[in-house]
């Protein structure tokens, strides 16, 4: 009897270390699954929507921009987005990329830059404090929408909503993306071919699950279209339609 007993109290005596280690395995479990259960937090970034790239008066059209303002205004109505964002192109007189800044360049051509910087040629367009930079009057905004400006800098130009193209410089919007702990980014606008799919590029390259809002944007040429559609494909951003992010989200509203 004796034995068993002395044999029982050993033997418990060495399963007690091992008890911290299923504990502390059964603490990180519970860790995890928490972190995996947290709910995502999806961001609407609503890109350039300004009267400079809309018709019929807009320096810089983009054909049938106007027709996106509606499938966004429903977007942000009927899904509950912790966070909107909208970028607004916001450029000095004497920016780099106007044409009229630039002696012997042509509109729609590729020139290079004193810094060494490729640059697109655009007519002037969306000039600080002038009419043209300004958000269309159908868009919806409210107060709590983040306003994110961009291509503020002379000597360089920003088609993204979160880096100046040399990627030298940031603009506000990945620290408000990462302070409010956002975790997906729903992305529509114009133009889809420029400043949509670089700020998709740069969302995604950031961390964020990136979804382009394909109908709720509008290209400027078919080439550039496509060229931007496998850049988008090839780095993982996810296109979908107005229809397919209303069924997956405004149920969860």
């Amino acid at each position: 009897f004796m034995r068993c007993l002395f044999r029982h109290t050993w033997d418990t005596s060495r399963r007690l270390p091992s008890l911290p280690r299923a504990a502390a395995a059964a603490a990180w479990r519970a860790v995890h699954m928490e972190a995996k259960a947290a709910p995502a937090r999806r961001a609407f970034l609503i890109i350039d929507v300004q009267n400079d790239f809309l018709p019929p008066n807009g320096s810089l059209k983009v054909e049938e921009g106007d027709k996106i303002i509606p499938l966004i205004n429903k977007l942000r109505k009927d899904i509950e987005w912790d966070l909107v964002c909208v970028s607004q192109d916001w450029h000095p007189k004497d920016h780099c990329s106007f044409v009229e800044n630039n002696k012997g360049a042509e509109v729609l051509t590729v020139i290079e830059l004193e810094s060494g910087l490729k640059q697109m040629m655009w007519p002037t367009h969306c000039v600080q404090g002038s009419k043209g930079a300004e958000f269309h009057k159908e868009l919806v905004l409210e107060e709590t929408d983040k306003i994110v400006k961009k291509g503020t800098h002379q000597e360089v130009d920003s088609y993204s909503a979160f880096f100046d193209n040399d990627k030298k410089t940031s603009t506000e919007m990945n620290s408000i993306l990462s302070k409010e702990k956002i975790t997906e980014c729903y992305i529509a606008g114009l133009a889809y071919d420029y400043c949509v799919g670089f700020s998709a590029l740069d969302s995604k390259a950031a961390g964020f699950k990136t979804t382009v809002i394909s109908d709720a944007c509008r290209a400027v040429a078919p080439d550039s279209e496509k060229s931007m559609s496998k850049s988008l494909a090839d780095a993982g951003v996810s296109l979908q339609t107005t229809e397919d992010v209303l069924k997956a989200l405004a149920s969860q509203s």
